[in-house]
């Protein structure tokens, strides 16, 4: 009890741990890997061309549908009951997984994940609400290393179940069921928020823009704090609007505040093709990792091999998370090279897509898979960093949920003409063969803008350092600007 007391009392600790177990379950899906061969195997007995061209599209045109309504009501209910929902919501998944038969049972599955995948956004935006400025960046630390530790952890023990105790895939369900059901039971013990980023009174809004006029009393808000680790901004927060986030007046601020915010975040051409990427690839990713248990099926049936797909996802967690890991050490300028690398490692993930297309060897199926998870977990967090550190966090999550919806309603068209059974209803290998091509495609705009943007700057150091060696002449910085 001495240290639940103390955990509570550090202001951010107690939230974060709480969030961080919570992420941990609820990421810790054993049976996820499994998913394809456990629907068209004799459990599900669905076939492999209703489950690519009928089933899956139902689950993006579910996220589509529900993101950015439950982004708004994220904000608005401060962010818990919308955690406590993706956990109810992931418990009725693996009930409708575990129990429910029939095509239609496993139709309403996808609906209910696409709230679950919808309410994502809670679980990233929940701890910038009760924790102070200072611990934002080691507090993300520990959520993401919290999701890909759980990951990891279920998509290991799927593959030990299956590979050495030959475990059916009901029970790898089963198992799952329990995992999220401690999830959604750990999602109570979150403390309720005090403030939104949105949804807030005048006078906070007015108290909030006086804030950001004086960058000296900003700094002192945030080096002071009380016992409870609650900074001064948090109690003028909680004062002017915790009260009445609800009210009709915090529904009123909310657009133009949304508004502000878009402005901001849109405002720079470098953050628009920073953002432009993320939404194209993002789009890519997740039709991919979407689909890429089919095509493992494709290359080697579930049902006369061995099935490796926890494996494969565990090592791609990993390295990629790696990958991610190396960007805090490498010292490069991205404003000048950064548009260049996006559309060289695009390539690299491009022709990663084309080998999973073409190779008939599952083991080459396997590796390109981790190359081009790893390639895109390196890019997203570059990006991500470079639009993070530019804007403020209601500016931050904005853009996240925009650039996101974005992406979705790529990924969505792509299926309706690519994969859905009422247009072209394509096999896999096609589909795959389209997908290395749209990555292709990503990689020739970015090579062509990162080429500009390198050689402007070139030309820009050029004439700053003859000017800088004339008599007389004055070294003028572009910093300045």
């Amino acid at each position: 009890m001495g240290y639940w007391a103390k955990l509570k009392s550090s202001g951010w600790a107690y939230p974060t741990t709480v969030l961080s177990i919570y992420g941990f379950l609820a990421n810790c899906r054993v049976a996820e890997p499994f998913l394809t061969p456990y629907l068209i195997g004799p459990n599900k007995n669905i076939s492999e061309e209703v489950v690519t061209n009928y089933l899956f599209p139902v689950w993006t045109y579910s996220y589509l549908a529900f993101l950015f309504p439950v982004f708004l009501l994220t904000d608005f209910l401060k962010y818990k009951p919308v955690i406590m929902v993706q956990g109810l919501f992931l418990v009725s998944n693996y009930l409708l997984l575990s129990f429910a038969p029939g095509l239609p049972a496993m139709t309403f599955l996808q609906v209910n994940f696409g709230i679950v995948t919808s309410t994502e956004v809670a679980y990233f935006s929940y701890i910038y609400s009760v924790i102070p400025l200072k611990s934002y960046q080691k507090a993300t630390s520990y959520l993401r290393s919290a999701m890909l530790t759980g990951y990891t952890f279920g998509a290991s023990l799927g593959q030990m179940l299956v590979s050495l105790g030959g475990v059916d895939y009901f029970y790898l369900n089963a198992i799952t069921l329990g995992i999220v059901c401690a999830a959604f039971l750990v999602s109570f013990w979150l403390p309720m928020p005090k403030r939104t980023m949105f949804f807030k009174t005048e006078a906070a809004v007015g108290s909030q823009s006086q804030k950001k006029g004086s960058l000296r009393n900003n700094r002192q808000r945030d080096s002071e704090a009380d016992k409870d680790g609650e900074s001064l901004e948090d109690k003028e927060m909680e004062h002017a609007g915790g009260a009445g986030c609800c009210s009709r007046e915090s529904v009123i601020t909310a657009g133009p505040l949304l508004w502000k915010s878009f402005k901001e975040s849109y405002s720079s051409r470098h953050l628009v093709y920073w953002s432009l990427w993320w939404a194209l690839a993002t789009a890519g990713y997740m039709q991919i990792f979407n689909y890429i248990q089919l095509k493992w099926d494709h290359i080697e049936p579930s049902a006369t091999s061995s099935v490796y797909n926890g494996a494969v996802e565990a090592v791609s967690s990993v390295v990629g998370a790696a990958a991610a890991f190396s960007v805090s050490f490498i010292n490069v300028t991205w404003a000048t090279w950064g548009e260049l690398t996006l559309g060289l490692f695009s390539a690299v993930c491009s022709g990663a897509v084309y080998l999973m297309a073409f190779t008939s060897s599952i083991w080459a199926c396997y590796a390109a898979y981790v190359l081009f998870k790893s390639c895109y977990m390196f890019l997203i967090t570059i990006t991500i960093f470079q639009i993070a550190s530019n804007l403020s966090m209601e500016c931050y999550a904005l853009t996240f949920g925009i650039n996101t919806f974005i992406a979705l309603l790529l990924q969505t068209i792509v299926t309706v003409i690519v994969v859905d059974e009422t247009a072209l209803g394509l096999d896999i290998v096609t589909q795959f063969i389209i997908y290395g091509s749209y990555y292709a495609a990503i990689s020739a705009l970015f090579l062509i803008r990162g080429t500009y943007t390198a050689c402007v700057h070139q030309r820009s150091v050029d004439q700053t350092e003859t000017r800088g060696k004339e008599p007389g002449g004055e070294v003028i910085s572009s910093e300045r600007f």
